[in-house]
């Protein structure tokens, strides 16, 4: 006997209960009886289905977080920082060995 769907009347479902069919499809249970069960037209749960593999999917495509990422990125602004303010030492000596005086101050474009 079929069970009653409390969401069927308004047409709702929660994504457990949604969740719950899917894997019901495939697992092999019979389209046209769940749809029955659910009190759904089959097509709506072929695109439930669709969607729920989807989304599976696309989570297995990304790469998940990962703490070295951040410390990469925090790392690379580190390089930058340094590669500047070691520029910025080289111009410094290269005006000394010149003979010419350091310049204080910003300099203007």
């Amino acid at each position: 006997m079929a069970r009653k769907n409390r969401n069927a009347e308004n047409g709702r479902f929660s994504a457990r209960r949604k969740t719950e069919a899917v894997v019901r499809l495939l697992r092999g249970e019979d389209l046209d009886l769940l749809s029955r069960e659910y009190g759904v037209v089959a097509a709506l749960l072929s695109q439930w289905r669709e969607d729920f593999l989807c989304g599976g999917q696309l989570a297995l495509q990304q790469r998940p977080a990962d703490q070295r990422e951040e410390q990469i990125k925090d790392l690379q602004a580190k390089i930058g920082e340094l590669t500047i303010a070691n520029e910025l030492l080289h111009h410094q000596v290269q005006r000394q060995a010149s003979g010419r005086p350091l310049v204080v101050g910003r300099l203007k474009p």
